[in-house]
């Protein structure tokens, strides 16, 4: 009765959510409301240690909130140290409309998001973005960037968190997720980017600002903020959460800045000081993404999310099924968070095939574009980008990242079964 009741709920406040530009009602209030309610269930269900299962998804909202935390205060100081503006100048003089634009940016999100991660180049491709796009051109390239940089982080084993807890449980090898979903992953970006591209029609005229000098100083602290978003592979590598690395990059930038300030003190660019980019942050949405992972991780408690893979999977399943077991949770991925789906799975599916589990890997990371709060990159951009709501996100982008989704299955089957 308690899990029917916890679903239900969670269902009903997932559709109030997606209709927050109908009911005028902030969706942060309503993950909050619905994150508290389903822990008091869990708590009158008895159904274990609270303590516990309330560590364990602290731990991970922390990671989480503290990785974007970081990343956007790095993106902040990128701008105001003048890197958008120079790679807007740059591009304004290749004299291309916003169709060739938005499949240059578009194309660069799918890349980036596989040496950094999905999160924090949806971060940077936005801000980017912002500057050549207006009105729906906005929308639609913003929706592209999501779905390209979900693709794009599931053929790398750094590009998403879920791609990254396989790989650290040894499911599959770095070479085996490269070879496994490369291509597919292509398709996905190709199919989707063309898809949505294609309504991109009228050209809006770009603002040519004055021309962009950017000093010694600048250059330095802009080359420490690109460096800093390569640190959490390193922390990976020596079993360090990823987050660690932007606090070690954030940290070492803010003393270079104070150093700086103390050396040259009349310069304009240091004039800022690190905390003020504190000031940016949008706080609100940051609730939301605590209110959604709150509620999914009180779901986890319950057992609807092992209860769900149990009936995907079976006890015994054959490769059929768990191919169609894979494919079936990354459709899931578009409502739940793909990372306690993921985390059941490497505890209910038995098998040592990696290819499998780069499926796994490929359908989680993907699925998640169906919807756009189904993967960070979208709860993110919704936070960058202000008119991209639930339900103009399913407009525009749902229908590409299905058919997108589908084909890049068929691309893995025909690799499983023809290519070995």
């Amino acid at each position: 009765m308690i899990t029917i009741l916890s679903v239900t709920i969670f269902l009903l406040g997932y559709i109030a959510i997606s209709q927050e530009h109908i009911l005028k009602v902030s969706k942060t209030s309503i993950s909050l409301l619905i994150a508290v309610v389903l822990w008091l269930l869990v708590v009158l269900g008895k159904t274990g240690p609270v303590g516990h299962a309330l560590a364990e998804s602290a731990g991970e909202i922390f990671s989480l909130v503290i990785f974007l935390l970081s990343a956007m205060t790095l993106v902040e100081i990128l701008t105001h140290y003048g890197l958008f503006d120079y790679l807007y100048a740059k591009l304004l003089k290749l004299k291309l409309d916003d169709k060739a634009q938005f499949f240059i940016i578009t194309f660069l999100a799918f890349i980036f998001s596989a040496f950094l991660d999905n999160l924090t180049t949806t971060i940077v491709f936005l801000q980017i973005a912002s500057r050549f796009f207006s009105g729906k051109n906005l929308l639609r390239s913003a929706s592209a960037i999501v779905i390209a940089t979900n693709a794009g982080g599931a053929f790398s084993p750094i590009g998403d968190v879920t791609t990254t807890m396989l790989w650290l449980a040894n499911k599959f090898t770095t070479q085996t997720i490269v070879v496994q979903t490369f291509i597919p992953s292509i398709v996905v970006f190709l199919v989707s980017s063309l898809l949505i591209g294609k309504s991109i029609t009228t050209d809006t005229k770009d603002i040519v600002e004055k021309a962009i000098r950017l000093g010694k100083v600048e250059w330095f602290i802009i080359s420490l903020c690109l460096f800093s978003f390569l640190l959490p592979l390193f922390m990976t590598v020596v079993h360090l959460p990823p987050y660690f690395g932007l606090l070690l990059g954030l940290g070492t930038i803010w003393l270079v800045v104070d150093l700086a300030r103390l050396q040259r003190p009349h310069s304009t660019s240091l004039s800022i000081a690190i905390e003020k980019f504190f000031q940016k942050t949008d706080i609100a949405s940051l609730y939301f993404f605590i209110g959604i992972l709150l509620a999914i991780g009180a779901l986890r408690h319950l057992g609807v999310l092992e209860e769900i893979s149990h009936k995907v999977f079976t006890a015994a399943p054959t490769t059929t099924r768990i191919i169609m077991g894979n494919i079936s949770i990354g459709g899931l991925s578009a409502v739940f968070d793909n990372i306690p789906l993921t985390a059941a799975a490497i505890d209910i599916l038995k098998t040592t095939d990696p290819r499998l589990w780069a499926l796994l890997a490929l359908t989680v990371g993907v699925g998640g574009s169906l919807l756009l709060i189904g993967s960070a990159p979208g709860i993110i951009a919704m936070t960058i980008v202000k008119k991209l709501t639930f339900s103009a996100y399913f407009k525009i982008a749902t229908l590409p990242a299905l058919v997108a989704f589908l084909l890049g299955i068929v691309v893995w089957l025909l690799q499983y079964n023809y290519l070995g």
